[in-house]
């Protein structure tokens, strides 16, 4: 079966905020899927914020995506044409296609998709982003019921698996998001016990205040998603011996090479006082404790306890405004674009 695909490439580095001329739309011609291969029609692909970092050509976890190299990403779709063992015609599956419509990918690569929940669960909740909140909470914030929690980007499919998570296991929850509705539906819809506007912090020590009022008994774990002025907030509130697994810092991604970092002296002496742990994950390093994740996890999405929400794009060439959109907090839950 020949396809003639489309797919979004890095046209240039961004120099700063994101721009639509850093993306490019074209088409090109897939061959068919030699021995170990499977063609898919992708149906849906993830936004994510890490992938303003592969656009950088820095020193990272990971390298970054080439110039004219397809921007990278979680999809999910339909086999079309199988020449690989296991695999057949009509199978939902996911992998890591990028920003296309079609693609021929190793078998090696993909997995496959149970029947009875929607194929973009494993974009989100039950994908790398929930995934990500699940081993960040559980392995390195070591919640003990009682304890208090904060976490920022509330609503994201991040932040919300740690807040529900949290509450599963009885601490007190705070939410800190973009805007009234955001804040509302991290408490009427997720659980949180309460959540901050940060768009209503003047400073940093208007944030210190609003937070620590929000907080009486302290903060036992911060789930660290943005960093910025949020952080500066969180730090002074902190009780001893607290725990803060670091898993992203939206807040300087597309800032460029003038993003104001947070004063290091002050973050070091209130990790001293306070004898913390902080501890910076990726969650490619530790996928050998996915099937943990999904046995604790699926059954909790499945009867409704861990609920989750999602914002769709509609159209593949729609995808850089989406992006865009959601570097700046413009998207209410995970970041989907649905292709076919």
């Amino acid at each position: 079966m020949s396809v003639t695909a489309k797919r979004i490439v890095l046209a240039s580095r961004p120099n700063g905020p994101v721009s639509k001329d850093n993306f490019r739309l074209e088409s090109h011609d897939l061959g068919a899927p030699v021995a170990g291969e499977v063609l898919i029609k992708v149906t849906a692909m993830s936004l994510d914020p890490y992938m303003r970092g592969r656009m950088d050509d820095a020193k990272s976890y990971a390298a970054p995506v080439e110039v004219d190299g397809v921007m990278e990403g979680g999809a999910v779709g339909e086999v079309l044409e199988s020449n690989a063992e296991g695999f057949a015609a009509g199978d939902k599956v996911f992998g890591m296609a990028g920003w296309c419509d079609h693609a021929i990918m190793r078998a090696k690569d993909l997995r496959k998709l149970p029947d009875g929940i929607p194929e973009t669960t494993a974009l989100g909740v039950l994908g790398m982003p929930g995934f990500t909140g699940w081993y960040g909470l559980t392995k390195i914030g070591q919640p003990k019921a009682g304890e208090t929690l904060v976490v920022a980007a509330a609503t994201g499919p991040v932040g919300s698996m740690v807040g529900q998570f949290a509450k599963h296991k009885g601490l007190t929850v705070i939410g800190i998001a973009g805007g009234e509705k955001k804040c509302a539906h991290a408490v009427e819809k997720f659980g949180f016990d309460a959540c901050l506007d940060h768009r209503s912090f003047a400073d940093a020590r208007d944030a210190r205040a609003k937070i620590g009022d929000a907080c009486p008994n302290g903060i036992d774990i911060y789930f660290e998603n943005v960093a910025g002025p949020v952080l500066e907030g969180v730090l002074p509130n902190m009780n001893v011996f607290g725990r803060i697994p670091i898993c992203g810092m939206i807040a300087y991604y597309d800032a460029g090479g003038g993003a104001e970092v947070f004063d290091l002296p002050k973050f070091w002496r209130s990790m001293l006082v306070n004898r913390m742990h902080a501890q910076g994950f990726i969650i490619a390093d530790h996928w050998d404790q996915y099937p943990a994740f999904l046995k604790e996890a699926g059954p909790l999405v499945a009867n409704g306890t861990i609920k989750y929400t999602e914002d769709v794009a509609e159209g593949l060439e729609n995808a850089p405004d989406a992006f865009m959109s959601m570097l700046k907090g413009g998207n209410f839950g995970k970041q989907i674009v649905k292709v076919a």
